[in-house]
């Protein structure tokens, strides 16, 4: 199932515009938006991340920088993780959530980042002294690879976690097809992403800064939930959480003004985007 929200037989140009807008935002820090610590949410990523539900307790474990303000949720949540478990992050960035899920699973388990940005990967690698110093945990391992392409084996992990990232694929049927061979029977997912609740204008889908903010290359809910059942995926729960985007409107990101100087007359970006939350059992 293609999604007609990307150009037919373009991946890899698009696959490489994200790559590149994301190496940007690794050399220099700073969000999805840019460079600016503040474009993505109020003030700051540590900001972002309670918006989205992450507690300050949790943040404090974090090395310095692993926080980059890229989230929509917190899937380390929704996945209801347990010591000695197995867990793989898709897109995993400078590690934030791959360091939050390893305090989860314990000296036991083990949390793997795949990511196929190798600035994000020097960057994720780069904290992992700190978060031994701070844990005293060694259970982080961060891989190169595309999600399409997961360089994972076969019935490998407990559970599967992606925060705002599956969007951003050009082929994302594939990434679930990929999720479901790398899960062990009985394996669960937590997303959070953003989708779209009705097909955007041209003129946003035509943005590669739109697509590398995770907006562009959303889909439709009921596309989301057609793709995990052809994967094989059961228990398939989506829940909206709209007040992400609601809140995006005051908050300092040019990416919010310039999509919705795209929108029609009296519009809201709430109107076409959500954030997305998905749990399914392989």
């Amino acid at each position: 199932m293609k999604t007609k929200y990307m150009p037919a037989g373009n991946n890899e140009s698009v696959r490489e515009a994200v790559r590149k807008g994301y190496a940007r935002i690794a050399q220099a820090g700073g969000s999805c938006c840019g460079p600016s610590r503040s474009c993505c949410g109020p003030d700051s990523a540590r900001g972002v991340a309670r918006a989205v539900g992450y507690s300050d307790d949790e943040l404090a474990t974090l090395p310095e920088g692993a926080n980059m303000g890229l989230s929509c949720g917190n899937p380390t949540a929704l996945a209801a993780l347990r010591s000695g478990e197995v867990v793989l992050d898709l897109g995993s960035g400078g590690g934030f959530d791959v360091f939050l899920a390893a305090q989860k699973v314990g000296a036991a388990g083990r949390a793997i980042g795949v990511d196929m940005t190798p600035e994000m990967l020097s960057k994720a690698r780069g904290n992992i002294t700190a978060f031994r110093k701070r844990t005293g945990l060694d259970n982080v391992e961060f891989r190169l690879g595309e999600i399409e392409h997961l360089p994972v084996a076969d019935a490998g992990v407990d559970a599967i976690i992606s925060n705002c990232v599956i969007n951003l694929s050009p082929d994302k049927p594939q990434v679930w097809r990929e999720m479901a061979r790398v899960l062990k029977p009985g394996g669960r997912v937590a997303v959070s992403d953003l989708a779209l609740l009705k097909p955007l204008p041209p003129g946003v889908l035509e943005s590669v800064t739109a697509l590398v903010g995770c907006i562009a290359g959303a889909v439709l809910v009921d596309e989301t939930r057609a793709m995990a059942q052809a994967a094989g995926f059961v228990n398939i729960d989506l829940v909206n959480k709209a007040g992400y985007v609601e809140n995006m409107a005051d908050w300092n990101d040019p990416l919010y003004h310039g999509v919705k100087e795209q929108l029609p007359a009296g519009a809201k970006m709430s109107d076409y985007v959500t954030s997305l939350y998905v749990t399914a059992r392989r």
